[in-house]
């Protein structure tokens, strides 16, 4: 799967002119600065928002409910983001119900265990270091039926390394997804030095 976001643009400031590419098996992080930004390009990217000008395109093709079905928006603010004070058994509860599995706590625990973050279950989704949390909502997203491609939004606002989700986005690269990361300036600059020294070194 190969999606294209080609010059797109949303309003007069809601989303100022972005091209960027995510396909399977990789991972891109593209820039939005601004609150509002991340989540508007998140929107679509994902073929959940109309755009003004320019046009995104699945595998050669303008077909934006096919984009909805096999592409994730993950944590954005205030569209897609859990509420802060939903014990973590909460989150995965719902997002158990939306994948079609058993929606309890103690279904929710044993998925929990299955990728070792058994020790979250009862902390607040807003508490949760952001490695872990990046990890638990990409893992969430992957559950859903016809998901190719994860959609992360702003991760970087929640602090921490940016290597570390950076590093997670990866591996989810890895296993067969099209994952693209949208995120700040500073946290590309970060990134794109700590490739190139990781280049230099090899």
């Amino acid at each position: 799967m190969r999606i294209v976001v080609d010059a797109v643009a949303k309003g007069r400031s809601a989303l100022p002119e972005t091209s960027t590419t995510f396909e399977t098996g990789s991972a891109t992080l593209v820039v939005a600065e601004t609150v509002q930004r991340p989540t508007v390009l998140g929107l679509v990217a994902s073929g959940r928002m109309r755009v003004d000008t320019g046009t995104v395109t699945i595998d050669g093709r303008a077909d934006s409910s096919a984009i909805r079905r096999r592409v994730a928006l993950v944590d954005a603010p205030v569209v897609s983001e859990p509420e802060s004070n939903v014990t973590v058994t909460g989150v995965v509860a719902e997002e158990l119900m939306f994948a079609g599995r058993a929606p309890n706590p103690f279904a929710a625990t044993r998925w929990l265990e299955g990728i070792g973050l058994e020790s979250l279950a009862g902390v607040a989704i807003g508490n949760v270091e952001p490695a872990a949390r990046v990890r638990l909502l990409l893992e969430l997203a992957a559950l859903r039926k016809d998901v190719e491609g994860l959609v992360l939004v702003a991760p970087d606002r929640h602090g921490g390394e940016p290597l570390a989700w950076w590093r997670i986005a990866q591996e989810f690269a890895e296993r067969g997804y099209a994952v693209l990361v949208v995120a700040g300036h500073a946290s590309k600059t970060t990134i794109d030095a700590l490739d190139e020294t990781a280049e230099a070194d090899r």
